[in-house]
C-alpha cells in the first residue's frame, strides 16, 4: 500500500482520538470522521510500517450511527470530533475508550459502571478561551485552532458555548477594531490581543471577562469599560499580560479592573468563588454528577479526606458536611485563596487548604503524623506520575478516589498504584464533553489486604536465639527519617 492509493474498507472500531479503524491487506488504516459500520472509499495520505492514515473519498454505505453534522466548521475546527455520530454512539465509544485504556494500558480489570450521560449536549461550557487573529484582509477574527496547528478557524457560533459568550465575542471584535487594536502575531511577536477568556456561573449567571494581551495599552481598559456597560452580567474584568513566546494562554501579571477578580456560583449546593486561574470543571451540572460518584466511592462520613489538586476546593467542599476533616492541596495560590473563601462563605470549618505540590504536601502531612482515610486525586491531563503515586501510596490510606480527564494516564497511574499495594476496584466514565473525544473518569482504588499472616515469636535480650536490644536501637537509628519518609523507606522498614 502506498500514498494516494484508493482502497475500500469497513470501519470496525474507533481510536481514542476518534479516528475510525479499518484494515486492508493486513494494514491498519486510521480514518478521521468515520463511524463504526461505515463502508468507505479511502485515499491513503501517509504510510508507516504497520499502519497508515487516510481520508474519506466516498461513503459507500453509511453506518447506522451516522448523523448530519450540525456545525458549519466541523472537520475544520479542532474542537469537536464526534458530531457526525448519534449521541448514543458517542456514549458507547467513550465507554470503550475508558475500558481499552484500563485493560490494555493498565492491564487492569475493574468493575466498569454505566457511563454518566450529559444532561445538555450543547451550550454546556462555562468557560471560553478563544484565540484572536487576523484574516487575509487584515480583519480581526476569533475562532479555534485547526487540528494540530495554530491556524485559526473563524467560528461565529460554537455549539458548545452559551449564546451570551458568542454575543460578547462579536462585540469584543467590533469594539477592538474601532479602537485599532491589533492581534498578536506568534511569528513576528507584534500586536496586542492574544485571547479572549470568559467564565460564566451556571447558576448565578455571573461572567468574568479576562482579556489576554501581549502588553497592556490604554485602549484595553476602554474595551473592557464598553463591554461592562453593555453586559451587566460581567461582574469581573481582568487584564492578563502574557508577553512570552509560549503556548500557555495565561501570563503571570494580572490587572483587575473591577472590584473583584472572580465570579460566584453554586457547586453541589455550596457557594464558590472562581478566579481566572483557578481550576473549575467546565460543565457544571455534569460535574455535580461526577462529584456525586466520587463521593459515593469515597464514603467520607466521619473520615479525614486529603484532596490533592483541589483547585477552588469544590470536590472537597462537596464532602465536607459529612467528613471529619478535609485537607485540600493545590499549587496555584489564587485557587487556594478561592478555596479558603469558599469554605468561609459556606460556614465550613473542618477544611484546611495548603498551597503546595503533591510531594511537598506529603512531606508536610508526614511531619504532622497525619494519615488520611481517603485520598482524592484530580490531576491534570498528564496524570500523577510515579513520584506522586509513591508519595500518595506512602500514606497507606484505605481508599484512593481518582478523577481524571485522561483515561490513558489514569490507567497508567492505577497500574503504578497496583505495584504500590492498591487494587483498582471500580471505574465510571462521565460524558462531560459531548461532541468531543474527551471523557472524564472516576476510579476507586482500595488498599490490598494481605493474603495471609505469618506469626513469628521473637525473644529479646542476651543469649542464644535472642535478639539483643542494642541491635534494635541501632537499626531504629539507621531508619530514622532525615528528610522525608518515602514509600521505599516504609517498605524496607
Amino acid at each position: 500500500m502506498k500514498k494516494n492509493d484508493i482502497v475500500e474498507i469497513e470501519i470496525t472500531a474507533l481510536s481514542s482520538e476518534c479516528s475510525g479503524i479499518g484494515k486492508k491487506d493486513g494494514m491498519v488504516i486510521f480514518v478521521p470522521f468515520s463511524a463504526i459500520g461505515d463502508k468507505l472509499e479511502v485515499k491513503i495520505l501517509k504510510v508507516n510500517k504497520t499502519y497508515c492514515y487516510g481520508k474519506i473519498e466516498r461513503i459507500i454505505t453509511p453506518s447506522p450511527d451516522r448523523v448530519t453534522p450540525d456545525c458549519p466548521v466541523y472537520t475544520k475546527c479542532g474542537g469537536c470530533s464526534l458530531r457526525h455520530i448519534s449521541y448514543e454512539a458517542q456514549l458507547r465509544a467513550k465507554e470503550q475508550f475508558v475500558k481499552d485504556a484500563f485493560t490494555r494500558i493498565g492491564g487492569l480489570s475493574p468493575e466498569f459502571l454505566p457511563i454518566i450521560r450529559n444532561t445538555n449536549i450543547n451550550g454546556y461550557r462555562n468557560k471560553l478561551q478563544i484565540p484572536i487573529g487576523t484574516d487575509k484582509d487584515g480583519n480581526l477574527i476569533a475562532g479555534f485552532y485547526a487540528f494540530h496547528s495554530h491556524r485559526i478557524v473563524p467560528c461565529e457560533k460554537c455549539l458548545l458555548q452559551p449564546d451570551i459568550f458568542l454575543k460578547i465575542t462579536a462585540d469584543f471584535l467590533k469594539i477592538s477594531t474601532g479602537l485599532n487594536l491589533t492581534a498578536y502575531d506568534e511569528t513576528t511577536h507584534k500586536g496586542i490581543l492574544r485571547h479572549l477568556y470568559l467564565r460564566k456561573g451556571y447558576y448565578s449567571g455571573e461572567i468574568c471577562l479576562c482579556i489576554v494581551v501581549a502588553k497592556n495599552v490604554p485602549e484595553i481598559k476602554i474595551l473592557s469599560d464598553r463591554l461592562l456597560e453593555k453586559y451587566p452580567e460581567i461582574v469581573s474584568s481582568v487584564i492578563n499580560v502574557n508577553n512570552r513566546d509560549t503556548n500557555v494562554i495565561l501570563g503571570d501579571e494580572e490587572i483587575v479592573l473591577t472590584s473583584k477578580n472572580y465570579i460566584c456560583d453554586i457547586m453541589c449546593k455550596n457557594a464558590v468563588n472562581i478566579a481566572p486561574k483557578a481550576f473549575y470543571q467546565v460543565n457544571t451540572p455534569c460535574a455535580e454528577q461526577l462529584y456525586s460518584s466520587a463521593c459515593d466511592f469515597a464514603e467520607p462520613k466521619g473520615k479525614t479526606v486529603l484532596d490533592l489538586y483541589c483547585g477552588a476546593g469544590t470536590i472537597g467542599l462537596s464532602m465536607a458536611r459529612t467528613a471529619k476533616k478535609i485537607i485540600g492541596v493545590e499549587i496555584v495560590p489564587e485557587a487556594i485563596e478561592n478555596a479558603k473563601q469558599n469554605a468561609l462563605a459556606n460556614g465550613i470549618t473542618n477544611c484546611e487548604f495548603i498551597c503546595a505540590d503533591a510531594a511537598e504536601a506529603a512531606r508536610i502531612l508526614h511531619s504532622r503524623n497525619l494519615r488520611p482515610d481517603v485520598i482524592m486525586v484530580d490531576p491534570p491531563r498528564k496524570g500523577c506520575g510515579r513520584d506522586a503515586c509513591e508519595q500518595i501510596a506512602a500514606f497507606s490510606a484505605p481508599r484512593i478516589v481518582m478523577v481524571s480527564c485522561n483515561a490513558a494516564t489514569a490507567a497508567r497511574d492505577c497500574a503504578c498504584f497496583a505495584e504500590l499495594g492498591y487494587s483498582t476496584d471500580k471505574c465510571v466514565a462521565v460524558d462531560m464533553f459531548s461532541g468531543t473525544n474527551h471523557v472524564e473518569t472516576v476510579v476507586l482504588l482500595s488498599h490490598k489486604k494481605p493474603d495471609g499472616h505469618i506469626n513469628v515469636k521473637v525473644e529479646f535480650g542476651d543469649g542464644e536465639g535472642k535478639v539483643p536490644l542494642d541491635n534494635i536501637a541501632k537499626r531504629a537509628e539507621e531508619y530514622k527519617s532525615k528528610e522525608r519518609v518515602t514509600y521505599k523507606m516504609i517498605k524496607e522498614y
